[in-house]
């Protein structure tokens, strides 16, 4: 009794606290943040960096832009190779606004997103936009899981070994970001002791093993690398200019202190190297939305800096898209805002509260957890826990089995399953069998990071199905066999039951694991509805440069997880104790009798 009421007093607590988080926000409209996935206007403009580095001077000849397009009027749509016909599927991330991220209201955008939006719309297609992690996105396009990657993807000729490209929509510049006051004032004062923040698989990751011969300290996000950098945890971080200038807060210890070119060509969008149509029809709508000043627009509202001299976006046919003068729009945002009025800086206590503690965020973050995370966390470890459950099962019995056929199989599985990461086993189904079973998903990988985590499970729990019936005694089974029971009877009406009922808690604490490996499916690409608890605090994070989301998707995996390891406490005293001992205690009508007699 005293143990359920801990579990229920630990779940209270934890729901009080995101519903006073909620309430206390309700009557707040200004938040704390500004909201990164939406066009920060012209008011933003900046002018091209004067502190480049000495290396941009190096930039490479363009080998690969278009000398012209064909008119989108003899474009064959129906002859793109789409996955979907009539409907371009890509992949994008979620985590470097302005120039891709989720908004507020759950839709995939920015720049890219929106300009590629736009040109669908010229070429009178649908397009839907799926989340995953940039490390596997061109591999996923390769693949045939996206017929687009949107990324900001600068077109190096590694890259360009795995897919295509169209010609370039952007052209973007690195930025070296250090601590105010620190020893790093340019890419010449880093060195091997220096540790330098990048976003493993980008071209700044390249740009710091392959340029700079130096061994970089790799984070899986933009905003995990910067709160690295604010907390001393690295030196200096090397980021696309639009990331690291949105990243900055005023107050921030920390500042852009040189810059440099893309070396390896422009950004562009990724396409499979053999549906050459595709990339004709992207680069045909690029020039059409470049003429009609959609590209102008949409560069003024989301990413308004000046372009570097000697390029400009779309085929060598096109004329230069007119543009504002960013320049002095910029020079004048300087004098009217002089670096005198600069906030103040916060001291670290105040800056660690701030990026895990922001109840503003909090309270924006519970609606979409409790709405789209909770859900699909929920579907995925319940149904990945059943069906782990049950494929475990037949894998012990296996396992134990007598005929070598049945034991050596199931052993080989289990090794193989064991063995491998989580998310290498989901990469393998989503992106090996995904092609093959499209038409059963329809291109929808959700299922199937369901089944790798079921399938990844079943290797876990059967061991822990076959350690539990190895540990019943040799005579359970030989009594059996005395009374009559044939050796398979025995084993599913006395040992089974047995060996279960000792793995109880250990196979609460799989289903545990499973709740949180449920995160790992964004690796394959999903829709914004299809986002579960740690994906969608994710989204929030990236849209307001804050860590307190994650930490609110935190509060509900203790919601979900913390009653299950107090049942699994629970279940493991009883089995060990058994239940009280009540033989001394008479019922009402013995007591009764008793009484009467005496």
């Amino acid at each position: 009794m005293l143990r359920s009421r801990s579990v229920k007093a630990w779940v209270l607590a934890v729901l009080a606290m995101l519903l006073a988080v909620a309430a206390a926000g309700c009557g707040s409209q200004n938040g704390s943040t500004t909201d990164l996935c939406s066009p920060p206007g012209i008011g933003s403009a900046a002018a091209a960096p004067t502190n480049l580095d000495a290396a941009a001077a190096a930039a490479g000849e363009d080998r690969y832009t278009t000398a012209t397009t064909k008119p989108l009027d003899q474009i064959d749509v129906g002859a793109l190779g789409l996955i979907t016909p009539g409907k371009i599927s890509v992949g994008t991330l979620s985590d470097a606004p302005p120039s891709i991220c989720v908004n507020s209201a759950g839709t995939f955008t920015g720049f890219d997103n929106e300009l590629l939006r736009a040109i669908a719309d010229k070429l009178g297609l649908r397009i839907e936009f799926s989340g995953t992690e940039f490390a596997g996105l061109l591999s996923q396009v390769a693949n045939k899981r996206f017929d687009v990657g949107s990324s900001s993807i600068t077109t190096t000729d590694e890259r360009r070994r795995t897919v295509g490209f169209t010609n370039g929509y952007d052209f973007g510049y690195f930025s070296l970001v250090a601590p105010n006051g620190g020893k790093v004032h340019g890419f010449s004062d880093l060195n091997a002791g220096t540790r330098i923040g990048v976003v493993q698989g980008t071209v700044q990751d390249d740009y710091v093993v392959n340029t700079l011969k130096l061994d970089p300290v790799k984070f899986p996000d933009y905003n995990t690398a910067y709160a690295n950098l604010k907390s001393g945890q690295i030196d200096a971080w090397v980021a696309p200019s639009q990331q690291a200038e949105g990243a900055i807060k005023p107050g921030d210890a920390t500042s852009i202190v040189q810059n440099t070119f893309s070396l390896n060509n422009f950004v562009g969008w990724a396409v499979n190297k053999g549906n050459q149509p595709l990339i004709d029809a992207l680069n045909s709508g690029l020039d059409a939305v470049i003429a009609d000043g959609t590209w102008s627009r949409l560069y003024s509202e989301w990413v308004p800096r000046q372009l570097p001299t000697g390029w400009k976006p779309g085929s060598k046919a096109e004329p230069a898209p007119q543009l504002p003068d960013f320049a002095a729009l910029a020079a004048q945002h300087a004098q009217q805002n002089p670096t005198g009025e600069q906030a103040q800086q916060k001291s670290t206590l105040a800056q660690l509260g701030d990026t895990f503690f922001d109840w503003d965020l909090y309270r924006k973050a519970i609606p979409d957890l409790f709405k789209t995370g909770l859900p699909n966390t929920v579907i995925l470890a319940v149904t990945s826990g059943v069906v782990g459950t049950v494929l475990g099962m037949l894998l012990a019995v296996a396992g134990i089995s007598r005929t070598r056929w049945l034991r050596w199989p199931a052993r080989v599985y289990t090794d193989v399953f064991r063995g491998l990461p989580a998310v290498v086993i989901i990469l393998i189904v989503g992106l090996g069998v995904g092609p093959v079973v499209k038409g059963l998903t329809g291109n929808n990988p959700y299922w199937l990071g369901a089944a790798a985590l079921s399938l990844l499970a079943a290797a876990y729990i059967g061991e822990i199905f076959r350690s539990g019936i190895q540990s019943v005694e040799p005579g359970q089974l030989e009594a059996a066999r005395a009374i009559g029971f044939s050796h398979r009877r025995a084993m599913n009406l006395v040992v089974i039951p047995q060996g279960v009922r000792r793995v109880l808690p250990a196979l609460m604490n799989q289903f545990i694991s499973l709740i949180k490996d449920s995160s790992l499916i964004y690796f394959l690409g999903l829709l914004a509805t299809q986002r579960e608890l740690f994906a969608v605090g994710r989204d929030l994070n990236a849209q307001t440069g804050n860590l307190s989301p994650l930490v609110a998707a935190g509060l509900f995996y203790l919601v979900l997880t913390i009653p299950l390891t107090h049942l699994v406490n629970y279940i493991d005293k009883r089995l060990r104790t058994g239940k009280s001992d009540t033989s001394g205690t008479l019922d009402p009508l013995d007591q009764a009798i008793v009484v009467e007699r005496g």
